[in-house]
């Protein structure tokens, strides 16, 4: 009920922003997805305190691509990606902070060219934001640890939620079960 609540709210707030008929604004309400649904996993408590480095450490650590991804809101090229069609059992962490995102059993084929997910794998380890940039109303997903920017959220996913996670696989590491 709550994610439904969210889910409106974050709605209501991009179409008040495309009343004013500036696209070049870019407005943003981080929501914290707080209550477990049956697909999300309980793999114990994970340190969720914010992850704060300076750009040259970022740098340091990931790829220009990953870089590009994660700290400046990319998005890698469509089939690209090395997860895109990747079909092993496990768990897909941040390449930022290596927190569990995604798990294999909500990953899907959505023909898009990136991994797509259905659901998140617990609460808290994911926030969304609406994202009106480039003349567009969507909702961007970050890594709640250390802000990395991983892809969006669309509601055209497959049942139970309706949702599809589509993901930058250079935003992701897989780890298998």
């Amino acid at each position: 009920m709550k994610q439904f609540l969210a889910f409106l709210l974050l709605v209501s707030l991009a179409a008040c922003n495309a009343q004013t008929g500036d696209s070049t604004t870019t407005t943003t309400t981080t929501t914290v997805v707080e209550e477990n649904t049956p697909s999300q996993t309980d793999l114990g408590d994970h340190d969720l305190s914010l992850i704060t480095k300076s750009s040259a450490e970022w740098k340091k650590e990931l790829s220009e691509e990953e870089y590009y991804v994660l700290r400046e809101h990319g998005t890698e090229r469509a089939f690209t990606g090395d997860l895109w069609d990747h079909k092993g059992k496990g768990v897909y962490t941040c390449r930022g902070c290596q927190l569990p995102l995604f798990s294999s059993d909500t990953k899907y084929k959505s023909g898009t060219g990136w991994p797509s997910f259905w659901d998140f794998i617990k609460k808290g380890h994911v926030e969304e934001e609406v994202d009106n940039s480039y003349g567009m109303k969507r909702v961007e997903v970050h890594c709640a640890r250390c802000k990395g920017h991983l892809g969006h959220v669309f509601e055209d996913g497959p049942k139970p939620t309706g949702l599809r996670y589509c993901i930058n696989s250079v935003s992701l590491d897989f780890v298998e079960e």
